[in-house]
């Protein structure tokens, strides 16, 4: 029996795109071999990080969008890992927003299933055709109402997606933030190579770092199959 993993995980980088709410991300040097060796007689070389705790792959505590939810550091770690199954939503316009009946139908088309306590990422291909672009912070699709609560009402704990984030950037009411705050689930955003697992279902980890107080976290996501 073999283990496969597939890295769902965006680089983090200095000055990678970041929502304008946000901080850029800022990696520069600590100290260089050549200055730690001066100075302990041994060479070490480390980098400081600026970043905010949702600029790269990162998970949401309920208290980003709920004055009542809890931090990162409280959330069950089982929202973080678990049984999951990935949607193949690629085929819906930026223009429009996933609906349930998109999800609906893909599932059927997977031939998966979903059960309470699952996660479920939505491969929409925004990464594959505008990282990197002007489009990326700006044109991409996302859950509307109907289609965040039809996974809530699965049990689902765990929305992740390929985007900036869950909801339609033209969406003022933020609706699968809303769900999220509603059934008290988390969501992942920013992930990658989702056009890898679409239509599977794996073991997904993808852990927070424990953030005293944190109201989200970049996490290393990781889709794993059992050959």
């Amino acid at each position: 029996m073999g283990v496969k993993l597939v890295d769902l995980t965006q680089e983090i980088y200095h000055g990678m795109p970041v929502f304008p709410l946000h901080p850029s991300t800022m990696i520069f040097t600590n100290i260089t071999h050549e200055e730690s060796e001066k100075k302990i007689g041994f060479p070490f070389a480390t980098n400081n990080l600026i970043i905010n705790e949702h600029g790269p792959t990162h998970s949401d505590a309920t208290y980003e969008y709920d004055p009542n939810g809890k931090y990162i550091d409280e959330m069950p770690l089982e929202y973080f890992y678990g049984p999951a199954v990935c949607l193949d939503l690629s085929h819906v316009s930026p223009d429009r927003s996933i609906s349930s009946r998109d999800l609906e139908e893909s599932l059927a088309g997977s031939g998966q299933f979903i059960e309470k306590g699952d996660i479920v990422l939505l491969y929409t291909g925004h990464y594959n055709r505008s990282y990197g672009t002007e489009n990326w912070l700006t044109t991409y699709t996302g859950l509307d109402y109907h289609a965040a609560k039809w996974l809530a009402e699965l049990g689902v704990v765990n929305i992740g997606i390929d985007a900036p984030a869950i909801d339609h950037p033209d969406d003022p009411n933020y609706s699968g933030h809303l769900i999220c705050r509603e059934y008290g689930m988390t969501n992942t955003e920013n992930l990658c190579n989702l056009d890898q697992i679409a239509g599977m279902r794996f073991l997904y980890f993808g852990l927070p770092l424990r953030i005293r107080k944190g109201t989200g976290s970049p996490i290393r996501a990781v889709a794993v199959f059992i050959e």
